[in-house]
């Protein structure tokens, strides 16, 4: 049996790489929970104090090592350190928050920057502007602090919010581009686009009948009919005499 020699220097080096790297996910993990618990915050006071709740479901993840360096070569980023991986990748930590409805979008993007810890470093609306394929959601890149035992960091997080229709679309988008290996035939793409503007439609239908149906007044009672009058009291007996 053969023996491999092992360079003590190297496999000491390549084992504290690893460890930096897995302190450097946990780090975007931490921001990625704190804006989940934001949204359940958030989420929990619509379902408890309000009649309405407009956050169906709510999803997040880390980007793997694998899928990190995929995106530094696709950048042509061939010797990477920490800090160029934080200025150069942004959305290594992501939140999707599905909506009901397109309006929801908008609300909860209103409510969850506005709030005093979040800081706002750039939004991207495909909604407004959908891609040429026609995919469309709300993208914002926000920092939130994450406080360690070594101090504060600001960790920047990608949310993406987007309705029911919406998220469907894109699901079904990215399992036909995996499948082919992002080499579509073009009948697929054109269907793609059409159905995304059917998903746009859709959207747009829904919201309005929600609208309509929250817009009309609750059925009142007709009002109860008058008391009939009351008969008039038999004056009392004379002294003496009991009624019978």
């Amino acid at each position: 049996m053969s023996t491999v020699s092992v360079d003590e220097q190297a496999f000491h080096e390549a084992k504290e790489l690893r460890d930096r790297f897995q302190r450097f996910l946990r780090e975007y993990e931490f921001g990625m929970r704190e804006v989940e618990t934001k949204i359940s915050i958030l989420r929990d006071e619509f379902t408890h104090h309000h009649a309405y709740n407009p956050i169906e479901h709510v999803k997040s993840r880390v980007k793997s090592p694998d899928s990190i360096v995929e995106k530094l070569a696709r950048k042509g980023i061939d010797e990477p350190d920490f800090d160029l991986i934080r200025r150069e990748i942004t959305d290594i930590a992501g939140v999707r928050v599905t909506c009901s409805f397109v309006a929801d979008v908008y609300r909860l993007f209103d409510l969850l920057t506005a709030q005093d810890d979040v800081t706002v470093r750039v939004v991207k609306d495909y909604i407004a502007t959908p891609k040429d394929n026609g995919y469309k959601s709300l993208h914002a890149i926000i920092e939130v602090p994450v406080f360690l035992s070594t101090g504060a960091l600001s960790i920047p997080v990608e949310v993406q919010f987007r309705t029911i229709a919406m998220d469907f679309w894109a699901s079904l988008e990215h399992k036909i581009y995996y499948k082919f290996s992002n080499r579509v035939p073009a009948h697929l793409v054109e269907s793609l686009t059409s159905a995304a503007e059917a998903a746009s439609e859709l959207d747009a239908r829904m919201e309005r009948l929600h609208r309509e149906a929250h817009g009309v007044p609750q059925r009142r009672l007709a009002p109860a009919p008058p008391l009939a009058p009351a008969a008039p009291l038999a004056p009392p007996p004379p002294p003496g005499i009991v009624a019978v």
